[in-house]
């Protein structure tokens, strides 16, 4: 199927993420489970020495891919199930061989990313992660930690970096994937995709934004009226693997409107975008 590039119009954004949740209605368990299987893999692949990082940024370009799949599945009345992680690279050598580019070099960008910030800050953002791991034991070292100056610095050069990361590989696998791209080609479509559908990605960012606000102020209030405060950080474990699948599903939508669908290609069929 050829891939057309579009201009999507700002109020698509907020209806991408209500066709999410929609989607995630209809099988919850099986997008849940979906998306804690990966958190299960990326706790084992952490473990390997020295490689551990690298291979979990390594990972996320097949993890949004295979939410796309399941989630283009679960459209068709399909299932829903971990196998379809490996999906994408069961197809011909030249997809699969670019999906790998792909995620290795985000992944050493990711890494590259992690390395600056933490050096802004002065090593602080090593540091919390060490204080982190103490628990509640070290909450005082924690709040003396996060106000020094370069923490603020660190993480908004972060935010920043890892922002402009994205607009490159925000469709680049699923481009490789249905669009029979090179590495090259999706990098590019996607940003002009992304580029061309600004509004909407804008509108989409503060739909998230707002979403997660307000569920943080309703726990808050309701388990606090209820006289429950401590339940919030116990309930925020599976809000946040909910909150999680429903993103990942909503990339299919973003991708469906700014190229207009989803469809295998044949393993010898290329196509370009019409830019």
């Amino acid at each position: 199927m050829a891939l057309s590039l579009k201009s999507v119009e700002a109020a698509r954004g907020a209806r991408w993420i209500g066709d999410a949740w929609r989607l995630f209605m209809r099988r919850p368990l099986a997008f849940t489970a979906l998306f804690a299987v990966f958190l299960f893999g990326a706790l084992l692949v952490s473990l390997v020495p020295l490689l551990g990082g690298l291979l979990q940024m390594m990972a996320l370009p097949l993890l949004s891919l295979g939410f796309m799949v399941a989630s283009q599945s679960a459209l068709l009345d399909g299932p829903v199930h971990p196998r379809q992680y490996l999906e994408p690279l069961r197809t011909d050598a030249r997809r699969r061989r670019s999906l790998l580019i792909l995620c290795v070099s985000y992944g050493v960008c990711a890494l590259l990313i992690l390395w600056l910030a933490d050096a802004v800050s002065g090593g602080a953002w090593g540091r919390l992660q060490a204080l982190l791991a103490k628990g509640d034991a070290a909450q005082p070292q924690i709040d003396a930690l996060l106000s020094e100056p370069g923490v603020a610095t660190g993480a908004l050069l972060g935010v920043l970096l890892g922002t402009a990361l994205s607009v490159p590989f925000w469709h680049a696998p699923a481009l490789v994937h249905w669009g029979g791209h090179n590495v090259g080609q999706a990098l590019f479509s996607s940003s002009v995709a992304m580029w061309r559908s600004k509004g909407a990605f804008f509108v989409y960012s503060m739909g998230w934004f707002g979403l997660i606000v307000l569920f943080g102020i309703l726990t808050a209030v309701v388990l606090g009226l209820l006289g429950m405060a401590q339940l919030a950080s116990v309930l925020g474990v599976p809000a946040g693997l909910v909150f999680s699948a429903v993103f990942y599903i909503s990339l299919l939508f973003t991708f469906n409107d700014s190229f207009g669908g989803t469809s295998p290609l044949p393993d010898d069929a290329v196509t370009q975008p019409d830019l």
